[in-house]
Parts: C-alpha cells; structure tokens; sequence
C-alpha cells in the first residue's frame, strides 16, 4: 500500500535537488555556495520539522510556522536564482500536509504569491498580461495539485479509520470469545469443586479454548485471516467450528450445507465464519440453549448463514451489543446484510446475506 505522505516528501527532495543540481553546475562566483547552502538549509528543516513530525493531521501552530519558515526560504533560494521556482511544485501539498484543512487553499496562494514575488514578476502584472496568465495557470495547478493530495490525505485517514475498526473486530472476535469460553468453563469448574473428575475435565476443555484462541489471535495479527479457513473449506470450516464449540458448552450444534458449495472471495468467508462464531458465543453467553442449527446456503446470487437457537430470546431493543454491530460493520464492508428475529423465549434466528457471482 502506497503511504501518500512519503510520495509527497520524495516530490520535495527531487523538486528541490533538481535546480540545486543546475545552480551546482550554472552557478558563478561566490553566490553558488551561498545557494546550495540555503537549499541544504531548507532540505534539512523539512527533515527536521516534516519528515521527522509525521504531521498528517496538524494543528494551526505550530506547524504554520514551520510552513512560513519553509516559503521564506523558498522565496530566498528563487531571489538568488529564479530556477528554484521548481521548488515551488514540491510544495505543492504541503499545505494540506502540514495546515488543518481550511487553512489549506490560503497556504497554497501564498505559496504562489511567494515564488512570483521572489521572482520580481508581481509588480508586471498589471502592465504584462502574459505574466498574469502565467500567475493564473500556476496558481491553477498548485491548487489542483493540492486538492488531489488533501484527497490521498483523507482515503488514508479513512483507511486507517477502517482497518482499526476491522482491528477491533477482530480481537473481540478472537480474544473476547476465547476469555468468554475460558470464564465459563472455570466458573463450571468452581460450581463443581466437589467432584474432581468434572473440576479436570473442565479445566481441560479451558486449556484447550486457551491455546486455541492464542493461536488464533497469533494469526489473526499475522494475516488477519481466520485460522480455520486456511487449513480447510469454509463448510468443512464451520463444521469444526461448531463441533469444538458443541465439546466446550455441552450443547449441540449441527452444520448444514444447502446448495453446491463454491470458493467465495477470502473476505466473505471470514465474515461468514466470524458471524458463525459470534453466534455460537451469543448461544453460549445470552441464550442458555438447548440446541444450536447452522445452515450455510449457496445460491445462484448470494450465499447465506443461518445460526438458529432455542434459547431464551429476547426483544429487539437489546440488540445493539458491539458483537452484533462488529458483525454488521464486516457484513457490510462486502455488501451484506444481517438480521436477526427473536422474542422472549422463543428462541434466536441471524441470517448473514451476502451477494457473490
């Protein structure tokens, strides 16, 4: 994935030691070590104030002070040699980079007047209109140039928005239902201190969900992919799932198959295996079940999973858990859908609908 601030800051270094590279080899007298030593300078405090700040998303100050600094030494290095107006297209987004947004087309005007004014051409304005063309269509690009990288800014916020809430996701779907199985089981394992045997089995059963949820949890940092998945079918997949499941709760699970099954894209089927799991969790945690039926259906234009219980139910207003709301928000990201149907004591019905070729 292409990190848009570190394009931006390439542009900066190549726009500046390009004309730096010309004024080496066209500079004459003392003024070229002069030159280069500003354009050091500038390169340098960008390093400094820029590159080393990571400022995606700034405050007003102090950051429009390192700018102005910035465009004062552009204005010093296109004084003494108009070739560094180059400069000025390295610069481009810096206003969106380093200004809050609404700072950003008054940082790229004045990154324009600061470059026409070190180049003498402001004051020919009003008596060349050539020069004022020139200004217009500068002024055009940097600004367009500007727009497009406050765009890249505001898809890499909204993708890191989104891969944290993927993130989160994925550790309740992981870790949280791991420490849910393992309370369950230990406070089993405490109502039943009187009968060692039981007390074993118990704290077995809660070994085994820890070592499994470690690993999971190792594999979803290493590949954000479900273990299960990458060593079987998603059907095959969740028949294991709910077979372990159905060994640790003491409630059996069935998984069916409706329809030929089919390879689905990698993300539709960790959703569909995530919303299984979320269900069995709910089943285990909320519904004191007697019996839990999954049912993955493949149809021509869509694939469906259906995880029924005959537990307790409850109304429509307690559905709102983020269990619930993670497994919409994956749903969703693929263009899915989630329902769920209950009603005190008759039990709990969630369907995931997702549309596949």
């Amino acid at each position: 994935m292409i990190r848009w601030p570190h394009a931006f800051h390439l542009l900066f270094y190549v726009c500046l030691a390009t004309p730096s590279a010309l004024a080496a080899l066209m500079g004459v007298g003392g003024g070229r070590p002069l030159t280069l030593g500003l354009a050091a300078v500038m390169g340098a405090y960008y390093w400094l104030f820029v590159v080393r700040g990571d400022v995606e998303r700034p405050r007003l100050h102090p950051m429009i002070w390192h700018f102005l600094v910035l465009l004062g030494l552009l204005f010093l290095l296109v004084r003494r040699e108009p070739i560094f107006e180059v400069a000025q297209f390295g610069m481009c987004p810096l206003p969106w980079v380093m200004l809050p947004r609404k700072w950003g087309y008054a940082g790229a005007v004045a990154l324009v007047l600061t470059s026409f004014g070190a180049g003498g051409r402001l004051a020919a304005v009003a008596s060349d209109p050539r020069v004022l063309g020139t200004l217009v269509a500068n002024a055009g690009l940097i600004m367009i140039m500007g727009m497009f990288a406050n765009r890249l800014i505001k898809e890499g916020e909204i993708g890191v928005l989104e891969e944290r809430a993927r993130l989160a996701r994925e550790i309740h779907d992981t870790l949280a239902q791991g420490f849910s199985g393992i309370i369950a089981q230990l406070e089993a394992a405490e109502q039943a201190i009187d009968d060692p045997p039981a007390v074993r089995r118990r704290i077995r059963v809660a070994k085994q969900l820890a070592r499994e949820n470690l690993g999971e949890a190792r594999r979803s940092v290493e590949a954000l992919r479900p273990g299960p998945l990458r060593r079987a079918r998603l059907d095959m997949a969740l028949t294991d799932v709910a077979a372990r499941w159905s060994a640790a709760s003491g409630v059996p699970a069935t998984m069916a198959v409706d329809g030929r099954a089919r390879p689905l894209d990698p993300e539709v089927e960790a959703t569909l295996l995530r919303a299984a799991q979320e269900g069995l969790a709910n089943a285990a945690k909320h519904a004191r079940a007697r019996r839990v039926a999954i049912t993955l259906s493949y149809m021509d234009a869509e694939v469906t999973l259906d995880v029924l219980d005959d537990g307790r139910g409850f109304t429509t207003e307690q559905t709102g858990g983020y269990g619930l709301t993670a497994m919409r928000e994956r749903a969703a990201a693929v263009g899915g859908s989630v329902t769920v149907e209950s009603a005190p004591g008759e039990g709990t019905a969630l369907c995931v609908s997702i549309p596949c070729a």
